[in-house]
């Protein structure tokens, strides 16, 4: 398998298909893109879980820092169990980003401070480009600017990505459902976490996960990488643990946010996709010492 493959799991790997042939909560607010489960006192702090994800892919992370921050777990309407309400029909990526950015506004969360994995990582950056006054600081977990890159190449283009997009949100995709959910479960090393992701994988629906695929084969955001002012640290994975040559990962997210200024790096050594739960205690000394800036 491609060194990097296992990043695009539920993005871009249905293109390639084509082309081969609960922390406890203090409160909810449940909006039409997303559902906030609000956990703890302190400063804020916004969690955004990845593709067809639930938010407790930060259940540890809740239960250690909730002592000291307010933390507001978010779910994706359509992932793993949460009701799809919106993101039922059509576009999920960019609606969803700013349904979340408006709701930053509205409870006066703003500048905010957000920590989002995979797919929640490229909100994260969608915010960073084009609302920065309402970010702070963010951090961003094994999360690309363009993951078609992992189909197409660095010089991947919209054209070369649009008919396989397409094909995906038609439904004339030929990657099935349990290959879908087979490949979100290669993300983590660990069968009792690999047991829990295919569970939400398939308690996502379809049509939201199918169309947040296809959004983020086709948001390309490398253009407006050097216009980026808002402090962002990238945690990422070696991928190891899959035959990927030590060294590799560092070279490939250097080059991909090499026109970025404010960007900081660490790499977490011996794991895949999930780092929060295949290297927590990495994750954790990442994550606090982005909080610490």
């Amino acid at each position: 398998m491609n060194k990097f493959q296992h990043i695009l799991a539920g993005f871009s790997l249905a293109g390639a298909a084509i082309l081969a042939g609960s922390a406890h909560a203090d409160e909810t607010v449940v909006r039409d893109r997303f559902s906030d489960q609000i956990v703890g006192r302190g400063p804020d702090l916004v969690f955004i879980p990845g593709l067809a994800s639930s938010r407790d892919t930060w259940k540890a992370t809740a239960e250690r820092l909730k002592a000291q921050y307010r933390l507001h777990l978010i779910q994706v309407a359509g992932f793993a169990g949460e009701p799809a309400r919106a993101n039922a029909q059509g576009p999920v990526l960019i609606p969803t980003a700013e349904a979340i950015d408006a709701y930053l506004v509205e409870q006066h969360l703003t500048p905010a401070v957000i920590i989002g994995h995979s797919l929640g990582g490229t909100i994260v950056l969608y915010l960073a480009e084009h609302h920065p006054a309402d970010l702070k600081k963010a951090l961003m977990v094994d999360a690309l600017p363009f993951y078609s890159t992992l189909m197409f190449g660095p010089n991947a283009t919209l054209a070369q990505v649009q008919p396989v997009a397409d094909a995906i949100r038609s439904g004339k995709s030929k990657m099935t459902d349990a290959q879908r959910t087979q490949m979100m479960v290669s993300m983590a090393t660990a069968q009792a976490d690999k047991d829990m992701i295919r569970g939400w994988s398939d308690a996502s629906d379809k049509s939201a996960v199918t169309n947040a695929i296809a959004d983020a084969m086709t948001l390309d955001m490398r253009p407006g990488l050097a216009t980026i002012t808002t402090p962002i640290t990238l945690v990422y994975p070696d991928y190891v643990p899959l035959g990927q040559p030590k060294g590799a990962s560092d070279a490939m997210y250097h080059a991909t946010y090499a026109a970025m200024k404010t960007m900081t790096y660490a790499p977490v050594n011996g794991s895949i996709h999930f780092v929060m739960l295949d290297q927590p205690a990495q994750f954790n000394a990442a994550l606090d010492a982005f909080l610490a800036q």
